[in-house]
């Protein structure tokens, strides 16, 4: 299944979202996609870090939205 992967930036004064970085996939299933959103997080050259993601399938059904599972010291590069 195709999926589109979306990392943002979140402000909580007021629920903001900015986006950071879209991308998309081909995911065997929703565990998958997820997996797959999860390592791009880690590995995607991105202006700033994002604070979480969503995963939607190419119909528009949410799979997942919510961490992107990478820590404060994951910079998404090589360890020295």
């Amino acid at each position: 299944m195709r999926v589109v992967i979306e990392f943002y930036r979140t402000r909580d004064a007021d629920d903001a979202h900015a986006l950071v970085a879209r991308e998309s996939a081909e995911a065997l299933d929703a565990d998958d996609a997820i997996a797959i959103a999860r390592q791009l997080a880690s590995t995607l050259d991105m202006p700033q870090r994002p604070d979480a993601m969503s995963v939607t399938s190419s119909r528009g059904r949410v799979l997942y939205r919510g961490d992107p599972g990478i820590g404060p010291d994951d910079e998404g590069g090589p360890s020295p």
